[in-house]
């Protein structure tokens, strides 16, 4: 479904993919949202300091 959904959204006009942004803003400012907005802002900074996990030290951590 999620697949379909961004073909759908790479269809659509310039000024209709704006509309939908904005309805996501909306939504995203929600109360119930705020908390996924929060971790997403904060591994979007984890991402751009190269502060993550690759697969190797993931299963170092683990110490299999």
């Amino acid at each position: 479904m999620i697949a379909t959904t961004i073909d759908i959204l790479e269809k659509l006009e310039e000024k209709d993919k704006d509309k939908v942004s904005y309805f996501m803003s909306l939504l995203l400012n929600q109360s119930n949202y705020k908390k996924l907005k929060k971790e997403i802002a904060e591994r979007r900074i984890e991402i751009e300091e190269k502060d993550t996990l690759n697969h190797d030290d993931f299963w170092k951590n683990l110490n299999v």
